[in-house]
């Protein structure tokens, strides 16, 4: 049976509290039977239907004045082939539900970010990642989905459609509702951790000959004596101000003993990646390409020296693989992650406009579960194949059923 709130007072909201929506309804599928159910009845009744995950995206992407799913109840790993090093899951398995499984098959995920909350449709669908010039996002390791279309219908798509598939690797929910993922993942593998703090000169100025030698190669720029704080990065008594917390992480092997000693790490690579953070920051993340990205790195170190105390929270940068998927960040190209935040009950968007301004002049792309500027004039000349990612939206969805306000004006 499906539970449903349809109370009006009932609402969703996300889990930094800068996005909420009440639904017209809100139902929580026990399966993907009612699923189509439910998609097939919106779509006669003319409601939109949006799916939530566990609420990590800093955008209106779940928001809808019609039918929210929660897909809660459609979690869990089902099935692991060692052999081929494919994994089956259901939508709501979190990024941390696959460590353990996987590693008792002698697997792994071949990357991931450091929160491991999100869950896995989630992940995918708006190509979450994490750090390795040679790896790429969640989007790139998709295999198969299955997902129910706005017509109701249940589709599979694999590697021998392509063309869909690269949509489907990252569509933000716009082309339906995904009941089930197949990802292919890595042997198992075990991390050093190496944590440091460096001069701004000294985690720049290497940058890219310390991105090419690691496996994860990453920092986070502190402008100000606040920073550090701000996401729990530890100082030991000394200023971080103008300084970076750099994290290199290396693959290691057996003869290599597993260690808690801290910033130097040794143990599988589903437990050195997670760190927690507090739910105290309005994150915006654009991508640029990789043979530009230190001079983006300069050009927004001097601008958030400008800008204090509004961009007070650090700067973190990452680097990410290329992939296939049609709208993603790294699609056909390395690339450099710039993450900046606003700060909470301040007017944080004049900064993180003068961000998306400058960045655009280095042709950036945005992360669709972080807050972003885009037009959908910058989304085709940035993004080689979101008119083929459109036309195939409106071929599962030619009612727009999964569009909402924010995503329509991009890609109706």
């Amino acid at each position: 049976m499906v539970r449903r709130v349809s109370s009006p007072t009932a609402s969703w909201t996300n889990w930094v509290g800068n996005q909420s929506c009440r639904p017209a309804e809100l139902a929580a599928p026990a399966d993907e039977g009612e699923v189509v159910s439910l998609v097939r009845r919106a779509a006669r009744q003319g409601m939109h239907v949006r799916a939530a995950g566990a609420g990590h995206s800093f955008t209106p992407v779940v928001t809808t004045d019609g039918l929210l799913l929660d897909l809660r109840s459609l979690g869990g790993i089902r099935s692991i082939d060692a052999e081929r090093r494919r994994v089956v899951a259901g939508p709501a398995t979190t990024i941390g539900e696959f460590g353990e499984p996987l590693w008792s098959a002698g697997l792994s995920l071949v990357n991931q970010g450091d929160i491991v909350a999100q869950q896995i449709a989630g992940a995918v669908s708006t190509a979450t990642h994490g750090s390795g010039l040679r790896l790429g996002s969640f989007s790139s390791s998709v295999r198969r989905v299955r997902l129910v279309t706005g017509n109701g219908e249940v589709v599979e798509i694999g590697e021998d459609d392509p063309q869909r598939l690269h949509a489907v690797q990252a569509a933000v929910g716009m082309l339906g509702v995904i009941t089930e993922v197949e990802l292919e993942v890595a042997r198992a593998y075990r991390l050093r951790e190496q944590v440091e703090h460096w001069s701004w000169e000294e985690a720049w100025g290497r940058f890219e000959e310390l991105a090419g030698a690691h496996r994860h190669y990453s920092f986070f720029w502190m402008p100000s004596e606040d920073s550090a704080a701000l996401y729990g990065l530890a100082a030991d008594g000394d200023s971080l101000a103008d300084r970076c917390h750099v994290k290199i992480y290396d693959e290691v092997d057996e003869t290599t003993p597993d260690s808690d000693e801290p910033r130097r790490r040794v143990g599988p690579a589903y437990v050195i990646y997670p760190m927690v953070y507090e739910p105290n920051f309005h994150e915006l993340e654009y991508f640029v390409p990789y043979d530009r990205g230190r001079d983006a790195l300069a050009a927004m170190r001097e601008l958030m020296l400008a800008r204090l105390p509004a961009s007070v929270f650090p700067m973190e940068v990452r680097t990410v693989g290329p992939d296939d998927a049609f709208l993603s960040h790294s699609y056909a190209r390395e690339t450099v992650v710039i993450s900046v935040s606003g700060t909470p009950g301040t007017d944080y968007d004049p900064y993180l406009r003068d961000v998306d301004r400058l960045l655009g002049e280095f042709d950036a792309r945005v992360h669709w579960g972080k807050l972003h500027f885009l037009t959908q004039e910058q989304l085709f000349e940035r993004y080689p194949r979101a008119e083929d990612f459109v036309a195939i939206r409106r071929e599962l969805d030619p009612a727009g059923t999964f569009l909402n306000p924010h995503l329509e004006p991009l890609f109706a």
